[in-house]
């Protein structure tokens, strides 16, 4: 052991850490060191031994031999000699002692201000310096205490002693603050000490080196500045005002006690991302506050008047002194706002608080945007319409003036606004409002009205004109879709009207076809001319039929239906209508609901939409087909106009065709309309497709994009089934189909087309009825009353002139409530059964129909 006393312990030096304590310390021994390797004894005596017996073999040698030994050993010696001088030389073998332990890097770590204990893995203590033996307060080696002896006490020390213990068994650098009370050396009542602990290697094995600051004035220091921060937050919460801090992403980074008063809110909620500036301010205030613009490094103030709300929903009337810095990036930063009350009783002078507080809830409440712009377009204020609406379109226009008015219509409407804006700065009162296209993304749309501002009114800030501005994006896509739906509707009333009329024509052509067609045997050689009549009749039957769906007026037989079943079923006809080039994938919702339709309808759509997929894909592609339930929630987030929030079932018709350009894409439901070549298609598939749909209560989208494909979105309302429905088709389904065309009794045939009453008076005669044939509803009437039996069946039209079907058939009903009745119409069932009362019972036989339809619909109503 050696004491480093020569180069600390001069009488007229201050001690390294005499600033430790803050009195007299009683004297302590310099650094402790015994890190020097110690001399090895075993080495000389060995090397002695070598001399001696070298002697001795000299002694004892023969005299020839003994002069080569000893001049070899004195070379070997020489040599030893001179290697050892070489390597001390250059610093390979050094001499210990004093000189070895005086070099800087002991000089620095014996002055540290920070206590330094190095030890051995066996727990030998190797060095301590002079700050560490103050702490410890050491008078030698003996009374050197390590760091776990020398920080004892409450639990939290011993905690944080066992840490760093821990740490230096595995070799691992920590760090821990500890509080110790009373402090060491009795310094003071309580002392902070940061000690640490770090592994160093050595050739002779690890160290641990531990290092013990006092950082008890540090703490001190920390904690009088949070004091001081503590007294600083306490009068900001308790000002007379309230501040606000609102981050880029709208969340309320600091509001103070004041603020969090007025509104009702908890404090705790703030910071942490639970309040949000919506919930403070309606949307017009919060597009308000957030219309402040800046450039890099801008800093901007505005000075808002508007309404806050409090947590129950009432008002709070404020001004805003909105500051926000805007960075490098010119992204805003978080803002710096004052707010004051301007609640009753919060102002002194009233009468101008109450007047200013009025104008800034008329000014700021009111849907109509209100802008107030110079004479070069420039915006020198707003309202909060104004920011909700054109807030993010407001910036320069092409001259360079900032937050100009032109900026928030499209380039093309620009020269518009120009010329209202020239008529209010000339003083023009009577400004025809202006309907502008509104710039940025999206079909939106305004309406302008301008208004000059006198020379009275005029101020600094140069300000021309008003500029009132509604938006009427709604307003005409609702006028849009109203005209689509005129259209529409006026194009079924006439196609539908037309069907009505030409399906009495074809009626009697189909069934005067028939009655020919009885008479002739296949060999003659006018059969085959009569079978083309009446081919061609039903060819023309099948264009009406699609000509009554678009104008949902034909006969629909719904029922429940799942459509996963439904497609499947298809599927075999849809793969022969596609061929082998194009390929039909089917992807089908799990658990969908079903719905209610008329299954063959349903397959009619599905089979129109997959040959329109198919023609437009003349080189092969592929067919999706995709089915998924659509809950009322997420139809809300569809951006489908017209679509109602409910519950649907989805099916989607996807190709990977060439597209549907968006000229075309409006018109492609109306009837005849067709984009193909002639001869190639009737423009009646999708006109067939909308009306079914329409009719079974849904809604179609069409989808497209011009190179890569069009898919059509059907939407099918969610039916719940209730336990009367399954009989109802069951019995239905198990009515019997006549197989005896003849027949007896008393037939009533009520029709105005004389051709159709013809043709069904023969057919019938010729089967065995008697039939009684009436013009109108008031014939079918007087012959009734007339007879003296009751008929058996009246066969009654139902559009007819003086008394219709329906009409008829209650006065029939007061005669003979058993009668039975069929009727006949070119229009759906659905077009008059609502004119009958609920549970009316009768057949229903859709024109135009054959000779053998008419005769199983008679055999089965009258039950023979």
């Amino acid at each position: 052991m050696s004491r480093n006393g020569s180069s600390q312990g001069h009488a007229g030096e201050a001690s390294p850490a005499a600033g430790l304590g803050s009195h007299a310390e009683p004297p302590v021994p310099g650094a402790i060191d015994r890190s020097d390797r110690p001399g090895r004894i075993g080495l000389l005596l060995a090397f002695a031994m070598v001399i001696v017996g070298a002697a001795v073999v000299v002694s004892f040698g023969a005299a020839e031999h003994v002069q080569s030994l000893i001049v070899g050993l004195l070379a070997l010696l020489s040599v030893i000699g001179v290697f050892g001088l070489f390597a001390f030389s250059i610093g390979i073998v050094g001499f210990a002692g004093a000189a070895a332990r005086n070099d800087l890097t002991k000089l620095i770590a014996d002055g540290a201000t920070e206590g330094l204990l190095a030890v051995e893995e066996t727990g030998r203590v190797i060095y301590a310096n002079e700050a560490y033996l103050l702490l410890a307060q050491a008078d030698g080696p003996a009374d050197i205490r390590p760091v776990d002896r020398l920080f004892s006490g409450a639990p939290d020390v011993s905690d944080a002693v066992y840490r760093l213990t821990q740490a230096a068994r595995e070799a691992r650098p920590a760090s821990e603050e500890i509080r110790l009370a009373p402090a060491l050396g009795g310094r003071g009542s309580v002392g902070w000490y940061r000690v640490g602990v770090r592994p160093v290697q050595r050739p002779s094995g690890r160290v641990t080196l531990w290092s013990v600051a006092d950082v008890t004035h540090e703490r001190e220091r920390q904690e009088n500045v949070f004091q001081e921060l503590q007294h600083a937050i306490d009068y900001l919460d308790h000002a007379p005002a309230g501040f606000l801090s609102v981050s880029r992403d709208g969340d309320i980074v600091y509001m103070n006690a004041t603020l969090a008063g007025w509104l009702g809110h908890d404090l705790a909620q703030v910071g942490s991302g639970g309040l949000k500036i919506h919930d403070i301010a309606s949307a017009n205030a919060v597009a308000l506050i957030r219309a402040v613009h800046g450039g890099p490094g801008d800093v901007k103030t505005e000075v808002l008047d508007l309404d806050l709300s409090h947590r129950t929903g009432k008002t709070v009337p404020v001004r805003l002194f909105h500051r926000v810095a805007y960075g490098e990036d010119a992204q805003p930063g978080a803002s710096r706002t004052l707010v004051l009350n301007r609640s009753p009783g919060e102002d002194v002078a009233e009468g101008q608080r109450a007047a200013e507080v009025r104008f800034a809830r008329f000014f700021n409440s009111t849907p109509v945007a209100i802008a107030a712009v110079g004479r070069t377009g420039r915006v020198t204020r707003s309202n909060a319409s104004f920011a909700r609406i054109f807030g993010a379109l407001v910036g320069p226009d092409t001259g360079g003036n900032s937050r100009s008015i032109f900026s928030v219509v499209a380039q093309a409407d620009q020269e518009r606004l120009q010329r209202a804006l020239n008529d209010a700065i000339a003083g023009r009162n009577d400004i025809p409002p202006v309907d502008l296209n509104v710039a940025g993304e999206g079909e939106r749309s305004a309406r302008f009205y301008l208004s000059p501002v006198g020379e009275d009114d005029a101020d600094a800030d140069g300000e021309a004109a008003i500029v009132y501005a509604l938006e009427t994006t709604e307003q005409r896509a609702l006028e849009a879709q109203f005209a689509q739906a005129q259209k529409m509707q006026a194009v079924g009333q006439l196609a539908g009207g037309v069907a009505h009329d030409f399906n009495n024509v074809l009626q009697a052509i189909i069934g005067y076809s028939d009655l020919l067609l009885t008479n002739h045997r296949p060999t003659d050689p006018s059969f085959h001319d009569l079978m083309q009549i009446k081919q061609n009749a039903n060819r023309a039957a099948s264009l009406v039929r699609q000509l009554l769906a678009f104008s949902r007026r034909q006969t629909l037989r719904p029922q429940v239906v799942e459509l996963g079943d439904a497609l499947t079923d298809l599927s075999m006809l849809l793969k022969r209508l596609l061929g082998e080039r194009i390929e039909l994938d089917l992807k089908h919702g799990r658990d969908l609901w079903p719905v209610k339709a008329d299954v063959n309808q349903f397959e009619q759509v599905v089979v129109n939409l997959v040959v329109n997929a198919r023609d437009a894909m003349p080189g092969g592609g592929k067919v999706t087909i995709r089915t998924a339930n659509v809950t009322e929630a997420e139809s809300r987030t569809l951006d489908l106009k017209g679509l109602p929030p409910a519950d649907y079932v989805a099916i989607d018709v996807e190709d990977t065709g060439t597209g549907i350009a968006p000229d075309v894409l409006t018109k492609i439901f109306e009837p005849f309309f067709t984009t193909k070549e002639v001869g190639k298609g009737t423009g009646l598939g999708l006109s067939t497709v909308y009306g079914i749909v329409k009719q079974t209560g849904g809604f179609i989208y069409p989808l497209s994009e011009v190179g890569r494909g069009t898919t059509f979105r059907i939407f099918l309302p969610r039916h719940i089934p209730d336990a009367a429905e399954e009989p109802q088709v069951q019995e239905e389904e198990a009515k019997p189909k006549a197989t005896d065309h003849t027949g007896r009794g008393a037939i009533l045939l009520v029709e105005d087309e004389e051709a159709v009453r013809a043709f069904g008076a023969r057919a019938l005669t010729a089967r065995g009825y008697t039939v009684l044939e009436a013009g109108s509803g008031v014939e079918a009437l007087a012959i009734v009353d007339a007879r003296s039996e009751p008929v058996d069946l009246v066969v009654s039209d139902v559009v007819m002139p003086e008394m219709d079907g329906p009409s008829l058939l209650r006065e029939l009903r007061a005669r003979n409530p058993a009668c039975k009745i069929i009727f006949v119409s070119g229009y759906a069932e659905d077009a008059f059964k609502k004119n009958l009362p609920e549970g009316e019972d009768f057949s229903f036989l859709p024109k135009p129909f054959s000779l053998k339809q008419l005769i199983e619909a008679v055999k089965t109503a009258i039950g023979e």
